[in-house]
């Protein structure tokens, strides 16, 4: 009988399975482990009043205040961060957060240091980094263009639901405690009302006089510069904590969102 050459069916058929079985392997995902971002956005604790509507806001050294931000501290320790973003310049970090490990760092009520250091502190975290960008925002020139082409009407309603919104988040702060406060300032959809209000500086203008068009890219300059700090510190697999005033929230939750690498991290999955 002449001898058969070549493959056998049996022998093509285990070839074939050995390179189906191999394709996946060699096309397996090698890409770099994701970043994890989570953004709390935050109310300014030492009530510098440098927004256009301030909380009024009590004394976060108290001991009340104090138990309630430390066991807000420890829930978000949770997420095991190892790099902390702050608004704050990084010159600033850079000089205030080593005098406050050593313990010479004066008492002060602002969130940088009652959230952002005291959580760097208690996960020994890798970094802690100022990514603050200021901005230049002629709010003052929208404001006269407003009262003087007719939408006096709008600005006063404007500011009757800014007032209002004000008085809901200062009652839950008051009543509720500080990591209550965070959880409404966190909760997406809140999020997405707030950032809707911008929307309203693009209805005063005209023709070639934009002033709320000016207003807003100053506005969203200064956010995507912030988000631009964040995005050079980041390595592939870190956890990183950015703690900013809650109405950048919105643009730098997008930034994260939308940057390929990165991973947003939803704060109120670890707020108590």
């Amino acid at each position: 009988m002449r001898k058969q050459r070549g493959w056998t069916k049996r022998g093509r058929w285990m070839l074939g399975l050995a390179l189906a079985c191999a394709i996946p392997a060699a096309f397996a995902d090698t890409s770099p482990a994701p970043v994890e971002v989570m953004i709390l956005g935050s109310f300014h604790m030492d009530n510098p009043g440098h927004d256009v509507y301030n909380l009024k806001v009590d004394d976060m050294l108290a001991p009340r205040r104090q138990t309630e931000i430390e066991a807000l501290t420890k829930a978000l320790a949770r997420f095991k961060p190892d790099r902390i973003a702050l608004e704050w310049t990084a010159e600033a970090v850079d000089q205030r957060y080593p005098k406050y490990l050593d313990g010479t760092l004066p008492p002060t009520r602002s969130e940088r240091v009652q959230i952002g250091f005291r959580l760097a502190k208690l996960v020994n975290a890798k970094g802690v980094y100022g990514i603050n960008e200021d901005g230049d925002f002629p709010y003052a020139e929208w404001k006269a263009y407003a009262q003087s082409h007719g939408f006096g009407g709008m600005l006063e309603q404007k500011d009757r639901q800014m007032r209002a919104l004000m008085a809901d988040e200062q009652r839950i702060l008051d009543e509720k405690g500080v990591s209550a406060f965070l959880r409404k300032l966190n909760d997406p959809a809140y999020i997405a009302l707030d950032q809707a209000g911008y929307r309203d500086y693009l209805r005063v203008g005209s023709k070639n006089e934009q002033p709320g068009v000016d207003v807003l890219a100053g506005w969203y300059r200064r956010n995507l510069a912030i988000c631009a700090h964040l995005i050079q510190l980041a390595k592939p697999g870190d956890r990183i904590v950015v703690v900013y005033g809650a109405g950048h929230a919105y643009l730098l939750r997008q930034c994260v969102s939308e940057t390929p690498g990165f991973h947003l991290v939803e704060p109120n999955d670890y707020l108590p």
